[in-house]
């Protein structure tokens, strides 16, 4: 080996050795960092998307006028996310029994009781579901080194379900005042101290209120003055489903709300699909389309029944805040709109009584009842059941009834009549037709004058009793999602031909007979 050899040797391995070094003393340096700086507990637990996704309480501060030092506004920001982050955790806890995420949000004082409870519960085989929808936090002080503050949450609005060997014990919707201490901790903040307060009475907002629809007894007014429903569930051609999507197009609607409106009809039903606007982070674009819509139907004289949910099928109390936020930002935005009617809370919910039980989509329901009517005192509110037989659930909660009649024609005045005996509200026959389908999967189904025959008939019911009715639809559809009819060609070669006027925009002999 030459001289020249050996030297480059050398210069590698000791270039090498510093290498290796540098790269030791840095990897050292950013573990001690961490170490010293505390560990991003959101990034650790996932929070960040699991409370976007699974916890958005309402939350309303009152105004800034605590002691000690002023309150910067990010401040109170990271605050408010670690004090929500508190109740999810301890949310999670009481629901699973289990301990993880506690100490990162409560010191080791608060988290004592924390820890009993959860010892309690699951040495008993007991757990509880809970969520709380409302927060009122009052800032009281905050220290002038940045390190304390204490607050009043004031009337939080929790609700509880209990089970014991995985039975559901019991139910509770509660109201309480929480006195807070939270302290500073390697850059994030905990819990200290939450003591529970004496309740004092709860006053209700107000809103100022100018309705143009109202129910007496058992009719529809519009200014005072009786108003029947007579319209249509509405898509446009070539979007069914999709109404706020890519191929949303003003003109397109305008000329079909021309139509609707040269035929007689006087109000619409459209649907928004919960994921497809953004679920409770609500997109800008899909509220400027719901506006146009909406300004389009009042410059025709249409009014409009709005769906707040459709394709949505989660009524656990861990979502509830989320769609309560859905439903808060849509209804808020257009409380003063002229063109509506009234807010449709879900499409056919019945329909998931079986598989996610009926006990939890009737609260679940009412949770959103409440929302729409405390941030819109101006519009009636419906539930759009998938039949009759389920129609009075939540009567008292709702300004008139509304159910889906797709049985023989021979049974409507029966049906009608025993649902008009047993409510006290307004009805309104929300869908209803027939496909003019025959074909390969349907052998004994309506043609296109069979279809027309049976809308004949139909109005002429509803002509003779002066009943409200949207029928089913206005277009057929080239087109039909998995998720509406499922992904069989028996199943959805019937759903793609309820319309008055077929794909080519042909109006099809059902069409005479779309009203009365």
């Amino acid at each position: 080996m030459t001289i020249n050899n050996k030297k480059t040797i050398r210069i590698v391995l000791i270039s090498s050795f510093i290498l290796l070094n540098v790269l030791l003393l840095f990897g050292l340096s950013s573990i001690l960092d961490y170490l010293n700086t505390g560990a991003d507990r959101s990034s650790m637990l996932h929070l960040e998307k699991e409370t976007v996704n699974t916890y958005l309480p309402k939350v309303s501060w009152e105004e800034l006028k605590n002691e000690g030092r002023k309150m910067e506004p990010t401040t109170l920001k990271m605050i408010e996310k670690d004090y929500l982050f508190s109740w999810y955790i301890k949310n999670k806890s009481l629901e699973n029994n289990k301990k993880q995420g506690v100490e990162d949000f409560y010191t080791q004082n608060a988290r004592v009781n924390l820890y009993h409870t959860i010892d309690y519960n699951l040495k008993n085989n007991i757990s509880i579901e809970s969520t709380t929808l409302k927060h009122h936090p009052k800032l009281e002080f905050y220290s002038e080194d940045g390190q304390q503050v204490v607050f009043t949450d004031k009337n939080v609005i929790e609700f509880q379900k209990v089970y014991k060997d995985k039975k559901l014990v019991t139910e509770i919707q509660d109201t309480a005042t929480y006195k807070v201490l939270m302290l500073l901790e390697d850059g994030f903040w905990r819990i200290r101290h939450m003591q529970r307060m004496k309740q004092e009475p709860v006053a209700k907002d107000t809103l100022k209120t100018s309705p143009e629809f109202k129910v007496v007894g058992k009719k529809i007014k519009f200014n005072n003055a009786d108003f029947t429903i007579k319209g249509i569930n509405y898509y446009p051609k070539n979007s069914a489903w999709d109404t706020f999507g890519d191929s949303f197009n003003k003109d397109t609607i305008a000329k079909d709300f021309d139509i609707i409106k040269k035929v007689k009809l006087n109000s619409i039903r459209i649907f928004i699909q919960y994921d497809d606007f953004g679920r409770a982070d609500i997109k800008t674009e899909k509220l400027k389309k719901l506006r146009t819509l909406l300004d389009i139907a009042e410059a025709k004289d249409l009014k409009v029944i709005i769906t707040l949910f459709d394709f949505y099928s989660d009524y656990t109390i861990e979502s509830w805040t989320l769609t309560s936020r859905h439903a808060e930002k849509i209804v808020s935005e257009f409380k003063n709109h002229k063109a509506i009617i009234a807010w449709d809370i879900k499409n056919e919910p019945n329909l998931d009584f079986e598989s996610r039980d009926k006990n939890n989509v009737l609260q679940w329901l009412q949770q959103m009842i409440t929302v729409v009517k405390e941030n819109d005192p101006n519009h009636l509110v419906t539930i759009g059941w998938s039949n009759s037989y389920e129609a009075t659930n939540l009567e008292e909660k709702v300004d008139f009834v509304s159910y889906h009649f797709y049985n023989a024609i021979d049974d409507f005045e029966t049906e009608y009549g025993t649902l008009d005996l047993a409510s006290k509200k307004p009805l309104v026959i929300q869908e209803f037709g027939i496909p003019s389908y025959r074909g390969l999967w349907s052998w004994f189904g309506a043609n296109n004058d069979g279809q027309a025959e049976y809308h004949k008939k139909m109005q002429a019911l509803f002509k003779k009793n002066n009943l409200a009715f949207m029928s089913w639809t206005l277009y057929d559809f080239p087109n039909v999602p998995n998720q509406v009819a499922g992904k069989w060609p028996w199943q959805k070669n019937r759903q793609k031909k309820f319309g008055f006027i077929d794909e080519n925009g042909k109006k099809k002999p059902a069409f005479l007979h779309i009203t009365y």
